[in-house]
């Protein structure tokens, strides 16, 4: 990956701060997309144009393409995902959101010896094995301790503010090195792959659909 030390976001504690996350993608109707490749279905008619679910893992420092797999929209995300796993190293931590959440995913990215900070839905039960000063606390998802961190998070725009409450969960289990509300702000830059997104989807393609007529050319 691209970013180097000096590269503001790059690293967190000396740790490359790479992101998770899919997208759709629009492709062109001809009867040979078709073949591989489904338009959704919806209450006013669905989608004009066959679908491709693309999933990418970014280096958040500069938005560095690291690895990708796409597919057909019938495949879910968390589908996609186990095939992004090769590409984690140690020296890594992964921020994803909280349709990465399950169980065995989680697992898999801890086998890769990458650290990683997970989004949590809030109703989620999760034990409590021991409580730290910092306010986070010991706990499990499935095989792999991870310390629970429940925060309250601003975001601001330019059409006002709004405040919700995040649960996050991390491999990173030492509060003293790793405080919560570093682990807190750090989570933000999780956005990085949503303006990743969006430098592709608009600015690179201009809201047009892939050129590729055929599923071996997309």
């Amino acid at each position: 990956p691209a970013p180097t030390a000096h590269c503001p976001g790059a690293r967190w504690r000396g740790l490359l701060v790479v992101a998770l996350d899919g997208t759709i993608l629009t492709v062109p109707d001809t009867p040979a997309v078709l073949t591989a490749f489904t338009k959704q279905s919806g209450n006013h008619g669905g989608t004009g144009y066959p679908q491709v679910r693309l999933l990418t893992l970014v280096a958040c420092g500069t938005r560095t393409l690291i690895d990708a797999v796409f597919g057909p929209t019938t495949s879910g995300e968390t589908t996609y995902a186990p095939r992004l796993l090769s590409s984690l190293r140690p020296g890594m931590i992964l921020l994803a959101d909280r349709n990465f959440a399950a169980q065995k995913l989680v697992a898999g990215i801890a086998a890769t010896k990458a650290e990683v900070l997970v989004r949590l839905k809030n109703g989620r039960r999760m034990p409590v094995l021991a409580r730290y000063r910092d306010g986070s606390y010991l706990s499990a998802l499935g095989p792999v301790r991870v310390r629970v961190i429940d925060c309250e998070i601003t975001v601001t725009t330019t059409a006002g503010k709004h405040t919700g409450l995040y649960r996050l969960a991390t491999t990173l289990l030492d509060h003293h090195r790793h405080p919560a509300a570093g682990l807190a702000t750090l989570y933000h830059q999780r956005w990085e792959i949503e303006t990743a997104y969006l430098e592709l989807k608009s600015t690179i393609l201009d809201g047009r659909v892939l050129r590729a007529r055929t599923p071996d050319g997309i």
